[in-house]
């Protein structure tokens, strides 16, 4: 595979139980820049998932008798191989998922990250002493692992999207069952590899990978044996999943849909705004959840923001993920492309004005050229769907009070953005926003050290911080009585 030093990362199959599973029954892994096949994987069973969830049960005792410090070394390890290989790991990300190799890498390292900050932070999961109503009676609170954990991830972030849970998980002495999506398996099975390499135990993480994701889906959700289930995807699927876990109660975590809002008032650094808005938006071809969707620029300042972001975008280069000086990659696929063009044409037939792009490329039909349009109201298509591609609406407002009433009318509540000088605006505007995450002159928000999150549709729970391992832990209250005999 092309440009991969070590190939023993080149995994086809699932890894369950410390092994890597065989089969007949295969599928095709894409290259979206060239649609070339680049793989062919093992297609998991439903039996290959539940031997999955059973192995992970027989793994969870000793697993989590084990010392935070002796879990937190064999994470240290994971995390010191994972920089080590970070060139071949970014290169396999880029293959099967298209995002400019400098991104690939960047996800490596992001990924990385919540396996470090874990390995410590596990490290740190205190209880409490209460003070007793009576004198015979001590209160203690102490935090256990929930138990087996399953997932399910999206191709948009292949290896970050797992670490950030199972390192979580396994730092709470929890075990872990990972299904990715079909589209991008390989980083997954070389994260399992590593895994396996830095001593991680057999049955303590579990890769399966298959293409039926809706039984697959059930047998993770609705499996007795699986303690918490753990979701980035669209709101759409997470609600279905959601009602599937309802069946047996289980813990749940959701990362779902954004619609993020960047606003640009009158006071901001116009400079500063569109290159944070640049960033923010075109990411891996504007495929994230936490990317900009609707930019909302002051009348005062619309003009000379529109003309300074349209000349940024200018400068982007679309190619293939592995060519000197991309910086927006393909689409995962032509049919994504489809659906955002479909979005830009409903929404220019609705008034709005295209400034450039919104053609197919001559690339190939996964690419598409970074589009900008303006005119846009908070009604039209562009405005109401997230986008998940690489398009950015602008809409003009007013008011303060205006900028506020529209990026809070949506359902989501992921992430939001804004640009503002003004120290009494900063507060007022980022405590009114309805949503988990802000970013204030910032368009970069995802680290380890702080909860990501979402809240309305857009899910709930938080993964990174110290806050991210309490979805991984129960909380137990011991009441020891008798003690004045």
């Amino acid at each position: 595979m092309q440009g991969i030093k070590d190939t023993q990362l080149i995994k086809l199959s699932s890894y369950i139980d410390g092994r890597w599973t065989v089969g007949e029954q295969r599928f095709d892994v894409v290259n979206p820049a060239s649609q070339e096949v680049i793989a062919q994987v093992v297609d998991a069973s439903l039996d290959d998932t539940q031997e999955a969830i059973l192995a992970a049960k027989r793994a969870l005792p000793e697993w989590s008798k084990r010392s935070a410090n002796e879990r937190a070394a064999l994470m240290r390890k994971w995390f010191n191989l994972m920089m080590e290989h970070q060139e071949d790991l970014g290169r396999l990300l880029t293959l099967e998922q298209g995002k400019p190799l400098a991104e690939a890498k960047g996800e490596i390292a992001y990924g990385a990250a919540f396996i470090d900050w874990f390995a410590e932070e596990g490290k740190r999961v205190y209880g409490d002493t209460i003070p007793a109503p009576a004198n015979d009676k001590r209160i203690l609170v102490i935090k256990q692992p929930v138990g087996v954990v399953a997932s399910i991830t999206p191709w948009n972030f292949p290896n970050a999207m797992i670490a950030r849970k199972a390192a979580a998980a396994l730092a709470a002495g929890c075990t872990f069952v990972a299904r990715p999506s079909p589209l991008t398996p390989l980083s997954a099975l070389a994260m399992a590899e590593l895994a396996e390499r830095a001593g991680i135990p057999a049955g303590v993480f579990n890769i399966v990978v298959g293409e039926d994701a809706v039984g697959m889906g059930k047998v993770l959700t609705q499996h007795p044996d699986v303690a918490k289930f753990t979701f980035t995807g669209s709101t759409a699927v997470g609600k279905i999943l959601l009602a599937q876990c309802a069946t047996s109660v289980k813990k749940v975590s959701m990362e779902l849909g954004g619609n993020a809002p960047f606003i640009v008032f009158d006071d901001a650094d116009i400079d500063a705004a569109v290159q944070g808005a640049l960033i923010s938006k075109y990411r891996n071809a504007g495929q994230t959840c936490v990317c900009t969707n609707r930019i909302f620029v002051q009348k005062g300042v619309a003009a000379a923001f529109t003309e300074k972001f349209t000349a940024a975008v200018a400068n982007l280069k679309l190619g293939d993920g592995l060519g000197d000086g991309v910086t927006v990659g393909p689409m995962i696929s032509k049919d994504a492309v489809q659906n955002v063009l479909k979005l830009v044409d409903d929404t220019v037939a609705s008034g709005a004005k295209l400034v450039t792009g919104g053609q197919p490329s001559e690339l190939g039909e996964s690419f598409l050229a970074p589009v900008i349009v303006t005119d846009v109201t908070n009604e039209m298509p562009l405005a109401r769907n997230e986008i998940f591609g690489p398009v950015t609406p602008i809409i003009s407002f007013d008011s303060e009070a205006e900028a506020l009433a529209m990026a809070n009318d949506t359902e989501y509540g992921l992430a939001a953005y804004f640009y503002a000088r003004d120290i009494g605006r900063i507060f007022r505007v980022a405590e009114g926003l309805e949503y988990g995450m802000v970013g204030v002159n910032e368009g970069i928000i995802s680290n380890a050290a702080a909860p990501f999150g979402g809240v309305k549709q857009s899910g709930n729970g938080r993964e990174g911080s110290k806050y991210g391992l309490d979805d991984y832990l129960e909380i137990k209250y011991l009441c020891l009585g008798g003690l004045d005999k």
